[in-house]
């Protein structure tokens, strides 16, 4: 948090105004008042969304005619609606992702003609947003996203008198049901600690569990060394690189979904970088920081314990993007420690990076370096609220019901409860991957210099196992499938069910999973992804065990367990260490 509140800073500036160059407390004075501003827009710049509303605007007052036939229109709305009410059929259903109308009430009269009356509304707006021709592509995509934010907010099931499922318990419960979202709504409000998921759940007991040494620790991560537990290892160790946007344990959660903890009951021993939570002490740490202090340095630990074997380098999200361009930093300086590449909802190319894109504009990056500049660190958060307004039925509003007005809690899980463990993103750093990767799109355009000079993907030359996810919001998979694009060697890619987190923790075994798997050769012919998903067969179950068999085709047999740490890298402590504590 910030040294000073708002109200002392701005009195510590206005005091020093005389002493300081008039633009510099100009600049500060807006800072702060950007921050202030924040609070209210969830970290999002207002002038990037009235800039792409002026935009629009402009273009549809300059064609009245495409304006007019789209107000025409809403009377072909109104009349499916008048259809569906006297004829009693259905004029539209809600699409796929929508569950807000799942509950069986809503079919009965008369909230199924509300449901209706909503959906036929929405896609009118949906016309409306997109009727004028000329305006900028991500202006458009920027209102699309304001009006359907509005339209979420305005719902009828976010409105108690309108909602059958609220009047429903209202009534069997003569109304305890809103005393008691009344309470849960007060008891968020007087201690935001109560809402975390993580109750009955202890990291290092429930969660992160899996035994293992920390076998070094540097100012930004510890690294963790989970042994085999199979008669038969595999010489060459994985290393695991976890996003720092959350807990590395997403990867190591209860016992029976583990991924470390499975990967060590296939043979493989296994590093893991638990990154540090970063403080304002921290705000000048940069990417290339991530690299040298975290990859580079986990590598040279790996190596200097298991004997100097090549390594099955593996990264997860913001993880495998760095990892990524540390292989390619590594490929051009003819540093060959790696055996192979295995990148899970990670992206290297930006162009198509999904609704993520909204919030990376020159304005909102500006907006966003006066936030962090003043606190040193981007909050857990200010970056949670970015991330739920992007599915804001699932993650706000369906919590609101459930939680305020039908006066319930959701059961903790352990996902939910990882989910809730968040971290901070240094000032620096942060700034650095939102610009340099996925404004500009340096990495992929070969423009992002490491060392003072640039990395190509194209020069990686190590067979590459990737993961994309059906539902993922944050690195959409047709994103993710762009490496094809960019890198000509062997590539093993699978389109997993689930989401961004729960697709890549898909144990064998889990219900309801399925995956589609394919390789294209070194030098073959690329497809692209819709062309590739029509002609992949889906098959059903966890695509863990395709990744063990590729593993296994890329792995040599050891005869002995390599020993825990190694001079230089005694061990420290039990896993998981103390990093992943720090709140």
């Amino acid at each position: 948090m910030p040294d000073q509140s708002y109200p002392d800073r701005l009195r510590h500036l206005k005091t020093a105004a005389a002493e300081a160059p008039q633009e510099t407390t100009a600049a500060e004075l807006d800072r702060l008042l950007h921050v202030w501003q924040s609070k209210f827009t969830s970290g999002r710049s207002p002038s990037t969304v009235s800039l792409a509303l002026h935009d629009w605007a402009a273009h549809a007052m300059n064609a009245p005619f495409q304006t007019a036939a789209v107000w025409r229109t809403a009377f072909d709305q109104w009349q499916r609606l008048f259809q569906a009410a006297t004829g009693g059929g259905t004029a539209i259903e809600p699409k796929a992702e929508d569950h807000r109308f799942s509950n069986p009430a809503w079919q009965e009269r008369p909230f199924d003609l509300l449901v209706q009356s909503v959906l036929l509304s929405e896609e009118w707006w949906e016309r409306v947003v997109q009727s004028p021709r000329g305006v900028d592509p991500q202006n458009k995509r920027i209102v699309a996203f304001t009006e359907r934010q509005f339209l979420d907010l305005i719902s009828i099931s976010n409105i108690p008198w309108l909602n059958p499922e609220v009047i429903a318990a209202t009534r069997s419960s003569g109304g305890k049901n809103l005393a008691d979202g009344l309470r849960n709504l007060l008891r968020e409000q007087m201690d935001p600690a109560s809402a975390s998921a993580t109750n009955g759940f202890t990291v290092g007991v429930d969660l992160a569990a899996t035994p293992g040494k920390v076998v070094l620790r540097n100012a930004l991560i510890e690294l963790i060394q989970y042994t085999p537990t199979t008669a038969k290892i595999g010489a060459e160790p994985v290393l695991i690189v976890p996003a720092w946007i959350m807990k590395y344990y997403i990867l190591d959660l209860s016992p029976g979904n583990s991924l470390i903890r499975w990967l060590v009951g296939q043979g493989h021993t296994v590093f893991a970088i638990s990154w540090r939570n970063p403080d304002a002490a921290m705000r000048d740490t940069s990417l290339d920081d991530y690299r040298t202090l975290g990859i580079m340095a986990a590598i040279d630990a790996v190596q200097a314990i298991c004997g100097d074997a090549k390594i099955h380098a593996t990264g997860y999200c913001l993880g495998g993007t760095l990892l990524a361009l540390t292989a390619a930093a590594m490929a051009r300086d003819g540093d060959q420690r790696l055996a192979s590449l295995s990148l899970f909802a990670a992206q290297t190319d930006f162009t198509e990076a999904g609704e993520l894109d909204l919030f990376i504009t020159e304005d909102q990056l500006d907006f966003l370096n006066d936030i962090m500049q003043t606190q040193g660190y981007l909050s857990s958060a200010q970056m949670t609220g970015a991330f739920q307004m992007l599915q804001s039925n699932d993650l706000i509003w369906s919590h609101a019901i459930r939680d305020y007005l039908l006066g319930e809690q959701a059961a903790p899980f352990d996902l939910m409860a990882w989910n809730a463990d968040g971290t901070r993103l240094p000032a620096r750093m942060h700034i650095e991957y939102l610009r340099h990767l996925f404004l500009d799109n340096d990495l992929a355009e070969g423009r992002l210099t490491v060392g003072d000079r640039p990395v190509a993907l194209g020069d990686i030359r190590l067979p590459i196992f990737m993961v994309g996810t059906e539902r993922d919001h944050i690195a959409p998979w047709r994103s993710v499938f762009k490496l094809h694009l960019l890198n000509e060697g062997e590539i093993t890619f699978v389109l997993t069910s689930g989401g961004h987190n729960a697709g890549i923790v898909s144990e064998p075994g889990h219900p309801h999973r399925h995956f589609r798997i394919s390789v294209r050769a070194s030098g073959g012919k690329t497809r692209g992804p819709d062309e590739w998903q029509a002609e992949t067969a889906q098959q059903d179950g966890s695509w863990w065990l395709e990744w063990a068999k590729w593993l296994s085709q890329h792995t040599s047999i050891e005869v002995k367990l390599p020993p825990i740490g190694a001079p230089g890298f005694k061990p420290i402590c039990d896993a998981p260490g103390q990093y992943v504590l720090e709140r």
